[in-house]
Parts: C-alpha cells; sequence; structure tokens
C-alpha cells in the first residue's frame, strides 16, 4: 500500500487535471461541431466547459505549488545561502497556509448558502454544490501541499541541504 500512496502523492492532480481538460476539449469540441455542422447547440455543454476549466483552475493551483511552477519573483533569493533559500520559501509557505486557510473557510460559506437554498445550475440541473466545490477542494488541496512544502523546507533548514526550488522554466 505505500507504493500506491506514493504514486496517488505524484500523480494525483496530474490525473484530475487530465480527466478535467479532456471532458473540457470533448465537449467543447463536440458542442462546435454541434453549432457549425446541425446548427444547435445546448446549454449544457457550455456549463460543463466552465465547470471543468474551473476545476482545472483550482486542481492546477495545488499542483504548481507541489512543483513550486507559481509565478514568483526570486532574484534576491539566488544571493542567498541554502539556509538563507529555506527559510525564505518556509515563511512564503506560512503566509500562503494563512490566506488559504481563510479562503477555505469562506469558499465553505458560499456552499453552505447553495445548500441551503438547493440553488442548481441552468443548463445540466445539478445542484450548484458540486459546481462551488471547486474552490474548497482547490485549497484543500492547495494545504495539503504547502504541509508538504513546509516540512521538507523545515528539514532542508535543520540539515542544511538545497531546499527544492521547482524546476527551471528554460534550462
Amino acid at each position: 500500500m505505500p507504493g500506491f500512496l506514493k504514486a496517488l502523492d505524484r500523480n494525483a492532480e496530474r490525473w484530475a487535471l487530465l480527466v478535467f481538460y479532456v471532458l473540457l476539449v470533448v465537449t467543447m469540441a463536440v458542442e462546435v461541431i454541434r453549432r457549425e455542422v446541425f446548427a444547435y447547440s445546448s446549454i449544457w455543454g457550455e456549463e460543463v466547459v466552465r465547470y471543468s476549466f474551473i476545476y482545472l483552475a483550482w486542481i492546477g493551483a495545488a499542483s504548481a505549488v507541489r512543483e513550486r511552477a507559481h509565478i514568483r519573483i526570486d532574484v534576491i533569493v539566488h544571493y542567498l545561502g541554502p539556509r538563507g533559500k529555506a527559510f525564505i520559501y518556509i515563511l512564503g509557505d506560512v503566509v500562503m497556509l494563512a490566506v488559504s486557510l481563510v479562503a477555505l473557510y469562506w469558499s465553505f460559506e458560499t456552499v453552505m448558502v447553495s445548500w441551503k437554498f438547493g440553488s442548481v445550475s441552468h443548463g445540466l440541473r445539478v445542484s450548484m454544490v458540486w459546481f462551488l466545490m471547486a474552490v474548497p477542494v482547490g485549497f484543500t488541496l492547495l494545504i495539503a501541499r504547502l504541509i508538504q512544502s513546509f516540512v521538507h523546507d523545515v528539514i532542508a533548514l535543520r540539515t542544511g541541504k538545497p531546499v527544492f526550488e521547482g524546476n527551471q522554466l528554460f534550462d
């Protein structure tokens, strides 16, 4: 089982991103063909594409945290030693964790209001809770990846090893 958990840790976001991306592309292609060839389109196709894109964005944010691929200005960090870099990354993780916890709380507030009033989407006639859950799911994954990053950075700070800085774009 530990091998399965390691594979899940490495690839969970990738597989979820693949599923939502394929759903988005296939639905969009079908809708374009329906509109251009048959002069007919559906409202549900637009909703599927929209909500797939929203899930893609939030799961992609968690994946970017894991890979340290999010946008950052790191000119000063290049002049620091391993311990200084680890300290800066820990500080960034703590700030991002605090913001993520606040955002997670408020995103659940939106989901609960939708649950309370039973709102449904216009085309699919599915509870909006499923679509609004993209934000709490994304922030939950983001928080989990931030905690992992924090632990790795603390270990790097204690041992003096170089901290993982992510892959460079143009190497």
